[in-house]
């Protein structure tokens, strides 16, 4: 048997980071099992359906990394299908029409909440000949669910679960105007597409009882079922836009690295000893159903950017630099930086780089404090800096002379000439350094200052230095 797994959206909205954790689980289930994984838009809800969310779903997948197999299947254009398995239930006896108003369903509901119980359709149209329907109104198909006994599902990380035959209704598998549910069109999709495993989160599971019922009467084969529990906030409230319950486009925008927020949401809810760091290949070799938990995960942004430094660390420069161009479109105007990146700012990244991945845990973070690259003379100082400079500015005179008689510019060389300026007025380095650090980045942390001014070159180091050193009082 070839494994077939499913990542099945609603292109409602962007691919939040749920659903990108059930994509990454369907995907390397296939891949450790050398199967499949498709990818189908439910687009059925055409109110709420868009074509920015479905280019949304579709790039957030490609950014993560995840691939699928075949075309992408759209439900809505399969509706003829769902409509035409709705009829042969109906014609083996296994369905049947319901003329039940809009006003008997509501007075059902009504007499529910009274009573305090579940609302539940009463089957009055179960056994009823149709020859009574009243006239004008047209019925909906629904499908005609045992009620004795029980649906067992043996779900792959929830265990065995057991539901009441009499407490789950006759749902409707065709609307009046002859379009399928969801319910009905995931059994026929799902069968359709040879789907043997569907791992999806834990708010599916009754439904998972639902669509059993829907398999057994059209005879169809049931594909196992895995139901992940949901993403939880730090606190263990339900996931929220303040806890990360944002587009996977968004952690892109914030400056998280693909591999990064990969390795992160396959630890959510899943581990592997005690293993935090994944290979890709690790993660597919490693990754099955038993191992994941039956709590909610918590979602936790210090451990993945804890995560996100590390790989950051371990990229290659140039791969930094372009993933960064990436998302310059979004925050490089704030900045005062175009995309692509100018020549020689380009330069004078890749020779910062080093210095600079080792202390930012983000993109973001890592091109702000890159801030004294692209910044305009005259640098604007932050609060920090400023003070800085204003307490040891009178330690930096005389230091531009000395750092212009510098031949062979290098940071061994400035680091030179700066030690021995604080020598020559009595103070230790760092009195020279943090004033001079504040000078020439604008910003009181930075990464190692004679690396800077190796990166700046000779000629800037010395134009900043002295716009901020004019009417600098004598040592």
């Amino acid at each position: 048997m070839t494994v077939v797994t499913r990542f099945a959206p609603s292109p409602t909205g962007f691919l939040h980071i749920g659903g990108g954790r059930t994509a990454l689980f369907n995907w390397l289930y296939a891949k450790r099992h050398g199967g499949k994984m498709l990818l189908r838009i439910e687009d059925t809800d055409r109110e709420r359906s868009t074509d920015a969310a479905i280019t949304a779903i579709l790039d957030g997948l490609k950014w993560l990394g995840l691939d699928w197999d075949g075309d992408v299947v759209y439900q809505f254009s399969r509706a003829a299908r769902h409509k035409e398995v709705a009829e042969s239930l109906l014609a083996q006896g296994r369905a049947y029409y319901c003329y039940a108003s809009q006003q008997e369903l509501e007075e059902m509901r009504e007499a529910a909440r009274r009573e305090g119980r579940p609302l539940r359709y009463d089957g009055r149209w179960r056994d009823r000949d149709p020859s009574e329907a009243p006239e004008g109104v047209k019925p909906v198909i629904r499908l005609k669910a045992p009620t004795e006994g029980e649906t067992i599902v043996e779900d792959e990380v929830q265990g065995r679960v057991v539901w009441q035959n009499k407490d789950l209704d006759d749902l409707v598998l065709l609307r009046s105007d002859g379009t399928p549910t969801y319910m009905l069109a995931v059994v026929v999709d799902d069968h359709d597409m040879d789907v043997t495993h569907v791992i999806r989160g834990d708010d599916h599971l009754t439904n998972a009882a639902r669509q059993t019922q829907i398999y057994q009467a059209l005879g169809w084969s049931v594909p196992k079922m895995a139901h992940i529990p949901l993403i939880h906030g730090p606190d263990g409230a339900k996931l929220s836009k303040r806890h990360g319950a944002l587009g996977v486009e968004a952690y892109r925008s914030l400056g998280y690295l693909p591999t990064a927020l990969r390795n992160y949401l396959v630890r959510l809810g899943w581990s592997h000893g005690d293993q935090e760091i994944f290979s890709t290949q690790e993660m597919i070799d490693a990754f099955d159903l038993g191992s994941i938990g039956r709590s909610p995960a918590r979602f936790d942004f210090a451990k993945l950017e804890n995560l996100n430094g590390h790989y950051m660390r371990q990229a290659n420069d140039e791969d930094l630099i372009a993933a960064i161009e990436e998302i310059l479109p979004e925050i490089g105007d704030e900045r005062g930086i175009g995309a692509p990146l100018v020549p020689a700012l380009r330069e004078k990244l890749t020779a910062a780089m080093p210095g600079l991945k080792e202390r930012a845990k983000t993109l973001v973070e890592l091109l702000d404090s890159a801030y004294y690259l692209y910044a305009q003379r005259p640098l604007r100082l932050d609060e920090k800096a400023a003070s800085l400079l204003s307490d040891g500015r009178s330690r930096l005179a005389g230091v531009a002379e000395r750092l212009e008689a510098v031949s062979e510019w290098s940071a061994q060389s400035v680091e030179a000439v700066v030690r021995e300026h604080a020598e020559a007025i009595g103070v230790k380095l760092g009195q020279v350094a943090q004033p001079l650090r504040a000078a020439l980045t604008g910003r009181a942390t930075s990464p190692g200052l004679f690396d800077v001014m190796a990166v700046l070159g000779k000629e800037e180091t010395l134009l900043r230095l002295r716009d901020q050193l004019k009417d600098a009082p004598a040592a």
